[in-house]
């Protein structure tokens, strides 16, 4: 169904996916996607993020919900990888959680798509979902349903397996009302919250 999908957010290099992954909690792909060419341009270097205050970059991310706390993520990142990692953001994931902001599903969104380092699966609000509905995991903590992903999904496969389960997240099987039939994998799923 998704043979080619990369991530959703928009970007240039692994800074700005970064920013606007930590943009995306709790906040949908589409409004960061709205936010984040104004603030690149506004601030176009890394060195600029590390330097703006927390109360103006908040106004500049409003819109993304949480600001306070993104914008101290953001600034704290900035100067974490200007710092430790010479301006560049690092490649491991050992690395890449000590930056503010960066917990696994944000280490796993960069690495995999600007790096296509294979490091884990990316979990979000719509891989928890499925993997719950699909019967891939009956936990409920990230986590934990990332271990068990990663315990029957190919490595090889766990980058575009992320972007596929959160595309079809997006758009069919989305949580209150999904698209059953519209679904092609609807005759394989026996999720107690089908529609169809």
């Amino acid at each position: 169904m998704y043979p080619n999908v990369t991530c959703a957010l928009y970007h240039r290099n692994a800074w700005e996916l970064l920013v606007a992954t930590i943009l995306s909690a709790q906040c949908t792909d589409a409004r960061v996607n709205m936010v984040t060419p104004g603030l690149f341009a506004k601030y176009p270097r890394i060195e600029d993020f590390a330097n703006v205050s927390a109360e103006e970059l908040g106004k500049d991310i409003h819109s993304t919900g949480f600001y306070n706390n993104k914008a101290k993520n953001i600034i704290g990142a900035a100067r974490k990888v200007l710092t430790d990692f010479g301006g560049q953001v690092p490649q491991t994931m050992e690395e890449l959680l000590t930056v503010p902001g960066a917990a696994r599903k944000t280490a796993n969104v960069v690495l995999g798509t600007v790096f296509g380092i294979a490091d884990g699966v990316v979990v979000d609000t719509h891989m928890v979902r499925l993997a719950n509905r699909l019967d891939l995991t009956r936990e409920k903590d990230p986590v934990k349903i990332e271990r068990d992903l990663m315990k029957i999904i190919p490595r090889e496969k766990w980058i575009l397996f992320s972007h596929q389960m959160i595309h079809h997240g997006r758009g069919l099987c989305e949580a209150r009302k999904p698209k059953c039939g519209e679904c092609p994998m609807n005759p394989l799923c026996y999720a107690p919250d089908k529609t169809a």
